[in-house]
């Protein structure tokens, strides 16, 4: 795990992400998801691109089922943006780079 992103759970999900001052990126995984496994390092690179403005945080959803499904989670990886409470944007799968980073900037 990357420094500049924080494990969350059931339990944190609620003071880590929907109270955050900031937008955070929350990515839903599984340890046995290869697309999941994939696009961890992707999400890396980014953090540290915009680790002043986005917080990112990584949700095991085999260790916490609550959250997941109170979103509607259907497939992983699943990334979320959240912004001020609110769930901004959702990309379902793997992906690249310019389509997190895309997404990123339109809640800058």
């Amino acid at each position: 795990m990357s420094e500049g992103i924080l494990e969350v759970s059931d339990s944190s999900f609620d003071s880590e992400v929907l109270q955050s001052e900031i937008p955070v990126l929350v990515d839903f995984w599984a340890p046995w998801c290869g697309p999941c496994k994939a696009i961890g390092p992707v999400i890396e690179e980014i953090s540290k691109d915009y680790k002043d403005k986005i917080k990112f945080v990584k949700f095991n959803v085999d260790n916490n089922p609550v959250t997941p499904g109170n979103l509607g989670i259907r497939a992983i990886p699943t990334l979320i943006l959240f912004k001020g409470g609110e769930q901004l944007e959702q990309i379902v799968g793997m992906v690249g780079k310019p389509k997190i980073e895309e997404t990123l900037n339109k809640s800058l």
